[in-house]
């Protein structure tokens, strides 16, 4: 069975929203090659609405050329790879390889599960995250802890959710301060 990877950017205070605006000063070589792995590790993205409306025109008007150190292959993978865009208010065609989810998300998703493949991994998409953090249809957490504080803003674990409990399973640290905290769901068994 295929495992849905959350790899989401967050601030010391838990706040998540516009990372474009504050996690450049601290991205490296490191984080290229962990990003590189984490995607490579990856074969379809499932992202909200909002994500994919920054994302798709941002990466599609990549190319190899635009790959930094440590990140060669990024930019093709990650244009060329399946999306999966939960929305309610999105209507097909889509742009950026990209198909909508009809219907149910925590249903479809728990079907992309069951396909043959590697991991599912969602980039930001709070609002899917949250969806499908109350289905127990979240694998793992990859929870990028930035050292700065936005004092407001979005955050992933939301009052009044029902936060599962997790369990730390790794913890990577970056020369930059950055640190990338992997969690699994408590009870669940972390395969090696």
């Amino acid at each position: 069975m295929r495992k849905v990877v959350a790899s989401e950017y967050m601030a010391l205070d838990g706040g998540m929203e516009a990372p474009e605006n504050w996690v450049g000063q601290f991205w490296n070589e490191e984080h290229g090659k962990y990003a590189r792995e984490l995607l490579f590790a990856s074969d379809a993205l499932l992202i909200g609405r909002e994500t994919y409306e920054g994302f798709a025109p941002a990466w599609s008007s990549r190319t190899a050329a635009d790959d930094q150190p440590g990140e060669e292959g990024f930019v093709d993978r990650m244009n060329s790879l399946p999306k999966f865009v939960a929305s309610r208010t999105l209507e097909e065609p889509l742009a950026w390889n990209a198909t909508l989810i009809k219907g149910d998300v925590a249903e479809e998703v728990a079907k992309l599960k069951q396909q043959p493949g590697q991991d599912i991994l969602i980039y930001g998409s709070g609002e899917l995250v949250n969806t499908l953090m109350q289905h127990d249809l979240i694998d793992e957490y990859r929870i990028w802890l930035y050292p700065v504080v936005l004092g407001s803003g979005k955050r992933l674990f939301r009052d009044g959710s029902d936060t599962p409990v997790l369990r730390l399973t790794d913890t990577r640290t970056f020369s930059s301060g950055v640190v990338v905290l992997t969690y699994h769901p408590a009870g669940t068994e972390v395969e090696g």
